[in-house]
């Protein structure tokens, strides 16, 4: 059944513009430039479906991609993108937000960590919101390539290390958007979610 048939549907400024049926809905959200789009396009296996750039701050809009005619991946604003002005930056983070608090359609939320980094604080800031309003999320690390398989894993315990502090409860998966790395994983895990 996955990928036979994917599709842009359209892009929208807030939840009450994206389309109105009741197909389950995966969301994908992270820091300007961890790989949300690549990441979808890597997953979806088209190349430019989701836009890339190596410029952060490239989705500003939530964006839905048609899978199959029986659900979608959803591509939300990055996060934390310091070069926008203050008011371009707010005005993207409630699209977010609106998206993922009143959307009725999301199934899961999926949240993007590069993990290459520490746990930094706007990561942290985003974690502690999804926990006080109550919204599943598991997470993505992304960019297992560019580190030694020692220090992934050094990193990746860091991060559990903290989430288990919050008494989190997610599943976690390690890709490569360029190394096609824990895609099927994640494939075989969408699927799942909707049997």
């Amino acid at each position: 059944m996955f990928l036979k048939k994917v599709k842009f549907i359209k892009s929208s400024s807030k939840s009450s513009e994206c389309p109105n049926d009741k197909r389950h809905e995966f969301a994908f959200i992270g820091r300007s430039n961890v790989g949300k789009s690549s990441l979808i396009n890597s997953l979806i296996e088209r190349k430019g479906l989701a836009k890339t750039s190596k410029t952060p701050g490239k989705t500003q809009l939530i964006n839905h991609f048609l899978i199959d005619d029986v659900f979608y991946l959803v591509d939300l604003p990055g996060f934390g993108y310091s070069k926008l002005s203050k008011s371009e930056s707010e005005k993207i983070k409630r699209i977010s937000i609106d998206y993922i608090t009143n959307r009725k359609n999301l199934t899961k939320l999926f949240l993007l960590i590069d993990i290459r980094h520490e746990p930094v604080k706007s990561d942290i800031d985003y974690i502690n919101f999804l926990i006080e309003y109550n919204i599943q999320f598991d997470i993505i690390f992304t960019k297992v390539d560019k580190l030694k398989e020692e220090v992934v894993k050094k990193k990746f315990m860091n991060y559990k290390k903290f989430l288990i502090e919050k008494t989190c409860n997610q599943k976690y998966f390690l890709t490569s958007s360029s190394k096609k790395t824990g895609l099927d994983d994640l494939r075989n895990y969408l699927l799942s979610l909707i049997d």
